[in-house]
């Protein structure tokens, strides 16, 4: 394999267990340069867990976490961020009272590990504000910068914290339920620009909406009370009989 095709993300038997519940079961996965990755199944299958251990909220009971090809298990979320981990939450953690340029600035400054004590020689920074208005415009929100995250739609503020995380120029982007919220135009809209947008920054997709994830997934991941029961293409996992019985064919819809 050559070193463009080393591994952005590699998860290697990776266990969690919270008292009888195995959350987490000896789970194994990667995400290459280029790709987007699904990671699908019912309510309590485990997503969750999972995604809060590679981002660094959890530790894990056994296994590791390799980004870039360094081990991360033990690092904090913040030392993982510094090293190339974006984010995105279920819940937002926009700062609403803030316009959509200030949000993203604040971004910047922290991946620059820069403070905030002096707010106002930060807002005058022209090389910050730069790069905030960069990552605005990459997901079309150039033109409500000087608007406040409280007054943007639902779907504008998903694009703001996409502006948020692209500013901390990522290696890879950790996507928890993106399409949560969206009416059909919204999520025909985030299903486009993440279809674009994984061509540059690699994606691991935690989403409910199964038509999204057929569109974008280059490979699904199908978790099923804490273990991988399947991964492979889209099309293996469409025809998989026991993907089918455990999940996709079932009478639960969620993911």
């Amino acid at each position: 394999m050559t070193d463009a095709m080393e591994p952005i993300l590699q998860i290697n038997h990776l266990s969690k267990r919270f008292g009888a519940v195995q959350a987490s079961d000896d789970v194994s996965l990667t995400v290459l340069p280029g790709r987007l990755h699904a990671l699908i199944g019912p309510n309590g299958a485990g997503k969750s867990t999972l995604i809060s251990q590679i981002s660094g909220f959890l530790m894990p009971d056994a296994g590791q976490i390799f980004l870039k090809g360094r081990d991360v298990t033990h690092l904090s979320a913040e030392r993982r961020v510094h090293m190339g981990l974006g984010r995105s939450f279920q819940v937002s953690n926009l700062l609403l009272e803030w316009s959509a340029r200030r949000n993203v600035m604040l971004a910047v400054q922290a991946r620059r590990g820069g403070s905030f004590r002096f707010f106002k020689n930060v807002w005058k920074d022209a090389e910050l504000r730069a790069a905030a208005e960069a990552a605005l415009q990459k997901v079309g929100l150039q033109d409500r910068a000087d608007i406040r995250a409280m007054e943007l739609s639902h779907g504008e503020r998903r694009q703001l914290e996409f502006a948020c995380a692209l500013a901390l120029e990522p290696a890879i982007l950790v996507l928890d339920e993106p399409m949560a919220g969206l009416g059909p135009e919204g999520t025909a809209e985030m299903t486009a620009f993440l279809e674009e947008l994984k061509h540059s920054i690699p994606i691991l997709l935690v989403e409910h909406d199964m038509d999204a994830v057929f569109r974008l997934a280059d490979e699904i991941s199908v978790l099923v009370y804490g273990r991988i029961i399947a991964s492979g293409p889209p099309e293996t996992i469409r025809q998989s009989v026991a993907v089918q019985e455990a999940y996709l064919g079932s009478s639960s819809d969620a993911a």
